[in-house]
């Protein structure tokens, strides 16, 4: 197998970037359709929890004083921190110019989009009467309720809109001249679908350099959005004074952790994608090998944020904060901070061996295990931290009920479903891209192989 992958990096050309993407496009069989099915009972399910909780409120949920935040809010972080990797490789690394982006990058903006709709939904889900969701947003209104602009929370709302936008935006524009070629070669409803997506574009030279002015200016918003949007959602925390959550240093630290799960969803959904859709010619061993060092590095940064907020409550010596990290070490709930240590500090050392960083398998495990530690690493730190109150009286260790956990489940099936039918209507890998670096493709392949022992 790793003959083969190696045998046709080296003779990739135009015609099997084009045909290997068109591939992917073809109708699909049976056992896709059963997927997309499953993801959407999963859906179903998470609804009917959802309407029941409408129906009888959230005391089927297991909150109550003083955890008030707790699964809801923890998969609203968690979206948002997946949301992040989509931004990072497609505008960060285009204006570094990194060649490694040209083969995920489409893959990441895509789980972008969906992820950030996902991550919408949770703040919906949490309102005991949804049907009120729009007392969020902050508008003038004739309520007398005016948004308070000093809330984190009201920023919340410009800082995530405007990254979806973006987003979205970046994401649609990459895709016309893919849509067009596709355009060109269908037939049926599909050209009349992809004519409508590709906005009249012909390939003309003054159509080629208004589209990359327009790229590169995009890029260069949506690069201050990385920094900005997951920072503010960690100011929803570090502003209160809740023991375990006022820490300074929660801005780079939520960064770093965003982009360290994101790009680890990115290898969970990417590393199956290829074995399936047969593009492993496309997305090569390089190419996930260049993306897990970036998962390295960012589980540096978050051991070492780890470390330090530890450090900074022993040596300021309050002893609220210290009974609060003593609970969450050796507590009731110890053994999510060790999961979440293990999951997100010790499991990806594994990744300085260049023979596991090449191989799918061990690469596949580690990126769910990444996933499972930041979604505890959420956990920990919103519903932990609120069990245990200023006053030892008042602590009550909060235990997830039912109800959360399907919901849970329902926004993973909800994510899974657009993702894969996105995959099968529009080109997850960008063919224009990859045609401008398959001589580098080609070269990087031969620099990787040679230590790689297993596909």
């Amino acid at each position: 197998m790793a003959a083969a992958v190696d045998q046709s990096n080296h003779q990739l050309t135009y015609l099997d970037v084009d045909r290997t993407a068109q591939r992917v496009m073809a109708p699909a069989g049976l056992k896709y359709w059963l997927w997309v099915a499953f993801c959407a009972f999963l859906v179903a399910v998470g609804g009917a929890f959802w309407t029941r909780q409408i129906y009888e409120g959230l005391g089927v949920t297991g909150y109550g004083q003083p955890t008030l935040w707790a699964v809801y809010i923890t998969d609203f972080v968690f979206w948002v921190g997946i949301a992040h990797s989509g931004t990072l490789i497609s505008a960060v690394l285009f204006l570094f110019r990194t060649r490694w982006r040209t083969a995920v990058y489409r893959c990441a903006e895509t789980m972008t989009v969906f992820a950030v709709l996902t991550a919408g939904l949770f703040p919906i889900v949490h309102l005991g009467r949804p049907w009120f969701f729009y007392w969020l947003c902050p508008y003038p209104n004739e309520r007398y309720l005016q948004p308070d602009f000093r809330s984190p929370l009201t920023w919340d709302f410009f800082a995530i809109s405007t990254y979806l936008t973006t987003s979205t935006l970046f994401l649609s524009m990459g895709l016309i001249p893919d849509i067009a070629n596709q355009r060109d070669i269908s037939t049926g409803w599909r050209k009349k679908f992809y004519t409508v997506l590709a906005c009249g574009w012909q390939g003309t030279d003054r159509q080629w350099r208004n589209f990359s002015m327009a790229y590169l200016l995009l890029a260069g918003f949506a690069t201050p959005l990385v920094l900005s949007v997951h920072s503010v959602v960690s100011w929803d925390f570090a502003t209160m004074q809740t023991p375990g959550m006022h820490s300074t240093i929660f801005a780079p630290y939520f960064v770093a952790g965003a982009i360290f799960s994101g790009c680890a969803m990115v290898l969970t959904l990417i590393i199956p994608m290829r074995k399936m859709l047969h593009i492993e010619d496309l997305v090569t061993i390089w190419h996930l090998d260049s993306l897990a060092k970036v998962i390295l590095l960012t589980s540096l940064v978050i051991t070492y944020s780890y470390s330090t907020e530890t450090f900074l409550v022993w040596y300021t010596q309050d002893p609220i904060e210290m009974m609060t990290f003593h609970q969450r070490f050796f507590g009731l709930q110890g053994y999510l901070f060790g999961g979440m240590v293990l999951c997100n500090c010790l499991i990806p050392l594994l990744l300085f061996s260049p023979s596991i960083r090449t191989n799918t398998i061990w690469l596949f495990i580690i990126s769910i295990f990444v996933n499972i530690g930041m979604w505890l690493e959420r956990f920990v730190l919103i519903a932990g931290s609120l069990s245990t109150a200023t006053i030892p009286t008042q602590w009550k260790f909060y235990v997830p009920k039912i109800t959360e956990v399907m919901i849970t489940i329902a926004s993973f099936g909800w994510f899974l479903m657009n993702f894969s039918l996105f995959t099968k209507f529009l080109p997850i890998v960008s063919m224009t891209e990859l045609k401008e670096g398959v001589g580098w493709l080609r070269k990087s392949a031969r620099n990787t192989y040679p230590y790689r022992k297993a596909a």
